[in-house]
C-alpha cells in the first residue's frame, strides 16, 4: 500500500469532487437540511442575544462535543475504555444531540477509515478526494448514510442503541422543542435572563450545532492537511493543536493513528485533551473503568495493531 507522504504536496487541492458521479450525488433532503441550519445561524440578525442564550450554547457545544469524542469516537468505536449498560445509553444519547447521526452509524464509519485511511476505500480522505468532499460532502449521499451493521456487530445485540441509531432524527426534534420549552420558562418565571424560546434556539440549536459540525468535520479534513507528524503512520495523519482544542482532544490526530485503542489522544501533558481528563474524573466516580492506556513501546516508535473490539 503506498504511503501517502510519498505524494504530490497538492494533490488534495487537486482531487477532483465526487459530487458529479451519480451514486454519489447528495441526497437533497440531507442538503436542505444542512443548508438549513447554516441559515438558521442568520436569524439571530432577529432574535437578539443574551448571556444566558450565549453562555448556554457554548456549554451545550461543549457537552455535545464531549458526547462525540468520548462516546461515539473513543467508546463506540475503539472501545477505549469499559462502562456500563445505562451509562452507555446515556453516552450514545448525549452524542445524539450533536446531531451527527447515531452511535452505530457514526463508529461503523469510523472504523472504516482506519482500515482505509487515506487510501481508496476511505470516503472522507481529503488525499482520496476534494477538501469540500472530505469535510461535508461525502456524508450528504444516499449510499454513505447507510449502517454498515457488519462492521460494529459487537454493538448490534444492544436494542436500545439500534432504537437511537433509527430515531437519531427524532431526538433533533425534541433537542429543538425542548430548548424552545426551556427558553419561554426562563422568559416568563426568569425575566433576567432575558430570553426566550426562539433566541434558545437560534443559539444552542443553530449556531452551537453549526460551529460543531465544522470543527467535527476539521478532524477529517485540517487534520489530514495541516499539522505534525511525531509518527510514521501508512496515512497522512497530523497533529492539529487547534483542531485539538476545538475538538476536546481530538486534534492529536497523528497520536491517535499511531496507537487508536488510547482512551486518551494527547499522548504529551502539553498536548491538552480535554475528553481525556473528563474520563479519569468519571474513572474516579465509578462510571467509566479500564481506560486503555498509550504502551510505553508507543513513545518509543514501535507500531501498535489496534485490538479488535
Amino acid at each position: 500500500m503506498t504511503n501517502p507522504m510519498s505524494a504530490s504536496p497538492g494533490l488534495a487541492l487537486r482531487s477532483k469532487s465526487r459530487f458529479g458521479s451519480p451514486e454519489e450525488r447528495p441526497d437533497m433532503l440531507r442538503l436542505t437540511a444542512l443548508v438549513v441550519m447554516h441559515l438558521g445561524c442568520f436569524a439571530v440578525l432577529w432574535s437578539g442575544w443574551s448571556w444566558t442564550a450565549v453562555q448556554l450554547a457554548l456549554f451545550l457545544y461543549v457537552v455535545r462535543a464531549f458526547g462525540l469524542t468520548a462516546f461515539y469516537h473513543r467508546y463506540f468505536s475503539h472501545r477505549a475504555f469499559k462502562t456500563s449498560r445505562w451509562f452507555q445509553f446515556a453516552g450514545g444519547l448525549l452524542g445524539c444531540l450533536a446531531l451527527q447521526k447515531g452511535p452505530l452509524w457514526w463508529a461503523a464509519h469510523h472504523r472504516d477509515h482506519h482500515r482505509f485511511s487515506d487510501h481508496e476505500g476511505d470516503v472522507h480522505s481529503p488525499h482520496m478526494h476534494s477538501i469540500l468532499w472530505a469535510h461535508m460532502g461525502w456524508f450528504l449521499t444516499p449510499t454513505n448514510n447507510t449502517l454498515r451493521s457488519q462492521l460494529v456487530r459487537d454493538w448490534m445485540k444492544f436494542p436500545e442503541l439500534i432504537w437511537l441509531d433509527r430515531y437519531a432524527p427524532a431526538i433533533a426534534v425534541c433537542y429543538g422543542l425542548a430548548l424552545f420549552g426551556l427558553g419561554e420558562f426562563l422568559r416568563i418565571v426568569v425575566p433576567p435572563s432575558q430570553t426566550n424560546g426562539v433566541q434558545l434556539v437560534v443559539w444552542c440549536y443553530f449556531i452551537s450545532t453549526t460551529a460543531l459540525y465544522h470543527a467535527t468535520y476539521s478532524v477529517n479534513s485540517l487534520a489530514h492537511l495541516a499539522g505534525t507528524r511525531r509518527f510514521q503512520t501508512p496515512d497522512n495523519s497530523r497533529n492539529n493543536w487547534f483542531v485539538a482544542l476545538l475538538t476536546l482532544g481530538e486534534g492529536w490526530h497523528n497520536n491517535h493513528h499511531h496507537y487508536p485503542s488510547a482512551a486518551r489522544q494527547g499522548f504529551y501533558w502539553w498536548e491538552i485533551d480535554m475528553t481525556y481528563y473528563v474520563l479519569r474524573l468519571l474513572q474516579g466516580c465509578g462510571l467509566v473503568w479500564n481506560l486503555r492506556p498509550v504502551p510505553s513501546s508507543v513513545f518509543r516508535g514501535t507500531t501498535h495493531a489496534e485490538p479488535k473490539p
